[in-house]
């Protein structure tokens, strides 16, 4: 996936008639996947993927590259085609909902932010409002664009070109026009990964809001530590498959990590807040 694509994606279903979404009652499982195949050059990138994301929770997924976490995120949103299996979105099939439905429901971040045109960095955001023109909600778009700058504190260079921004202030718009959509299931591909320490705590924490308002969080992450931290569930992914799924502490263990990354560790408790640190052992 690439930003290009998502906005065009999110533009383009501004059209037409909207069935509107409405809110879901906490711990309800507001997407799914079963039986998962999807497969590039002939090859399997994932082979029988099942997850349940609820509303209300993080879930983080993480393993090595190449693993096919990226694969699944867009399988998810919809933008990658399965070869066999089911992914559902409130109870149904992405497929029985036009991309203009699917843009009210879920809101996708790419890896890589790049447009083509220099817009300022308020209208990039103002473009997740796009799907909502034309509805009840449309009057909502100033406030909310507001919001979503402030929250990644992006608001200070807003008339900036998008073009003339350094790599970690283009996640962080593309990150903001992601929550302008108000979306109740959020999709975000290594949203810290040209991130500085301090926003890329920002970046977690705005993930846990999310799901402490009772979205749907799904995030894909190489730090251990932070889906150790942030998420309530960690999904592991190794060759294509679920290796595990469930609770950080039951997850992140020194065997499973490392046989799944080929490299030995030690995990260590937090001492302040009791969360596991996965540390690569050394020789001294």
């Amino acid at each position: 996936m690439n930003v290009r694509t998502s906005l065009f994606s999110v533009l383009s279903s501004a059209r037409g008639p909207r069935e509107l979404p409405t809110p879901s009652e906490p711990g309800q499982v507001a997407l799914e996947a079963s039986e998962l195949r999807v497969t590039l050059g002939g090859r399997a990138v994932l082979d029988g993927v099942g997850i349940q994301v609820r509303t209300g929770e993080v879930v983080a997924l993480v393993g090595p590259n190449g693993a096919g976490k990226s694969t699944l995120l867009a399988a998810l949103a919809g933008d990658a085609a399965a070869a066999s299996g089911t992914v559902r979105i409130d109870g149904r099939p992405l497929a029985d909902r036009p991309a203009s439905e699917l843009a009210l429901r879920r809101a996708v971040l790419p890896q890589q932010a790049a447009l083509s045109f220099p817009f300022p960095v308020e209208e990039v955001v103002r473009m997740g409002r796009a799907p909502w023109a034309g509805t009840v909600r449309e009057g909502e778009d100033d406030a909310v664009v507001a919001e979503a700058m402030a929250a990644t504190e992006v608001a200070g260079f807003a008339r900036r070109p998008f073009d003339a921004l350094s790599g970690g202030e283009r996640a962080r718009v593309a990150l903001a026009r992601v929550l302008a959509q108000r979306a109740p299931v959020l999709l975000l591909d290594e949203p810290t990964a040209a991130l500085d320490l301090r926003h890329q705590e920002l970046v977690l924490r705005i993930c846990r809001e999310r799901a402490r308002a009772g979205d749907a969080v799904v995030v894909v992450l190489h730090d251990l530590g932070l889906a150790a931290a942030y998420a309530d569930r960690i999904a592991v992914l190794h060759e294509g498959r679920l290796a595990a799924e469930g609770p950080p502490r039951g997850v992140l263990t020194e065997e499973l990590i490392g046989r799944v990354y080929r490299q030995p560790v030690d995990v260590l408790t937090h001492p302040g807040t009791g969360s596991p640190l996965v540390v690569p052992r050394r020789d001294p």
